[in-house]
This record gives C-alpha cells, sequence and structure tokens, in this order.
C-alpha cells in the first residue's frame, strides 16, 4: 500500500516551498506531484471555462490515485476547493494511507505574498480559505515558521503517526 502525504492550503500558503524541503528530509523517497506541474508543462485546456476546469481537476484527482495504486510514494500539493473534491479524493484513495497536512498563514500574509509574487490575482487566497473547510488534517503547520523547523515537525509527526497506523 502506498502512502501520501498530502499539503493542502490556500495560493500563497507555501505549500510548494515546504515539499521541495520536505523531500530532502523524508526518510524514504516520495514522488512530488502537484497540478502546478501540469499548467507550466502546458497541459491545462486554454480553454477557462467552468467544464474544461472541472475535468481537468477530475483527472488530476484521479492520477494522484493512479500513481499511489501504482506503488508509488506521493508528496502532493493541492488546493482542495469544494467539498465534492475532498470527498472524492477520499474515495479515490481510500486503500491508501494519506496524512493530511493543512498549510496556513495568516491572512495579511498571504496577501503580501501574492503581491510578492505578481503573478496571483490578490484575493485568491482569501478566496481559497474556505478549502480548510473541506478537509480533516493529521497536522497543521503555519508556514510563517522557519521551512527547515516545518519539515522537520512534519517528518516527526509523520512518524509518529504512521508508527500508530502500523
Amino acid at each position: 500500500m502506498s502512502e501520501i502525504i498530502f499539503l493542502n492550503g490556500t495560493s500563497s500558503a507555501g505549500k510548494s516551498t515546504i515539499a521541495h524541503a520536505l523531500r530532502a528530509v523524508l526518510p524514504e523517497t516520495f514522488c512530488y506531484y502537484a497540478s502546478d506541474q501540469l499548467a507550466e508543462a502546458g497541459f491545462r485546456p486554454l480553454a477557462r471555462n467552468s467544464e474544461e476546469r472541472e475535468r481537468f481537476f477530475d483527472g488530476f484527482h484521479r492520477s494522484i490515485a493512479a500513481f499511489a495504486d501504482a506503488g508509488n510514494q506521493l508528496l502532493v500539493e493541492h488546493i482542495v476547493e469544494a467539498q465534492a473534491w475532498a470527498d472524492t479524493l477520499q474515495q479515490l484513495l481510500a486503500g491508501h494511507t494519506v496524512f493530511w497536512i493543512g498549510v496556513h498563514a495568516p491572512l495579511e500574509e498571504l496577501e503580501r505574498r501574492e503581491l510578492a509574487r505578481g503573478n496571483r490575482y490578490v484575493g485568491e487566497a482569501q478566496f481559497h480559505l474556505r478549502t480548510h473547510g473541506f478537509c480533516r488534517y493529521d497536522m497543521i503547520v503555519d508556514s510563517t515558521k522557519p521551512t527547515v523547523q516545518i519539515a522537520a515537525d512534519i517528518v516527526a509527526q509523520w512518524s509518529r503517526w504512521r508508527a500508530q497506523k502500523a
């Protein structure tokens, strides 16, 4: 059975930064997977209507399960935007061990990061705050803390959690 460490949080919450730091300190090899990787590779459809978007994310969710079903350990980064997405992910990943992490930051910090990046819509992070209402977490992290410390804390908590599941 594959294991999945799932980072969920708003836009600009620091999920990618944490994922890269975490991957470097995990005691085992994990494949890093995020929908942004597909977008950056030009995979997302150019049409931005709701039907295209829903089909894309339905496929993304199914692909998480497919990679896990193939035996890959996954470090997934995502914004679970709706209760239906959370429910679908729970169903698709039911046969796997999933450690859910909520990535949080104060709204003022999220807005500062949006402005600093310049490639985000101001207000996107605030809109995505609702994601935390759709998921139940095994751990919550504050991304304003040092990234190295967050990664170490995640490994420690995940290791304890994993031992309890065994």
